[in-house]
């Protein structure tokens, strides 16, 4: 339905505010990952072992069993796993404190796409 000459308004400002025009500041950025450094932020050395803490490994185990983990690139399904971490849990929560446990490489799968 067509209003006679009714126009289409345009208001003189969006109702955005601009912080400037043209060029953005320049900002000081680094490409490098920061090391990890131990403050009051909860991160740095104590936060392996709070990842580590029985109560959040419980939790996590759950979840995966709740989701129906498969297997992973040793080949073991979740009960299989269960079963290996029951007799070889302290060995490797000690290798992961003291920096020696290297897990096996990530299994790449292609997913096809189209183009």
């Amino acid at each position: 339905m067509l209003l006679g000459g009714a126009r289409h308004q345009k208001p003189g400002r969006s109702g955005r505010t601009a912080g400037g025009r043209g060029e953005a500041k320049p900002k000081a950025v680094r490409d490098e990952a920061r090391l990890a450094q131990q403050g009051q932020d909860g991160s740095g050395p104590g936060l392996l072992e709070r990842a580590l803490a029985r109560e959040n490994l419980i939790q996590a185990w759950k979840r995966v069993k709740a989701n129906g983990g498969s297997a992973g690139v040793d080949g073991l399904d979740i009960e299989a796993t269960k079963g290996m971490l029951q007799m070889a849990w302290p060995q490797v929560r000690d290798q992961l404190l003291n920096g020696s446990y290297r897990p096996l490489p990530v299994r790449r799968v292609q997913i096809p796409k189209p183009d």
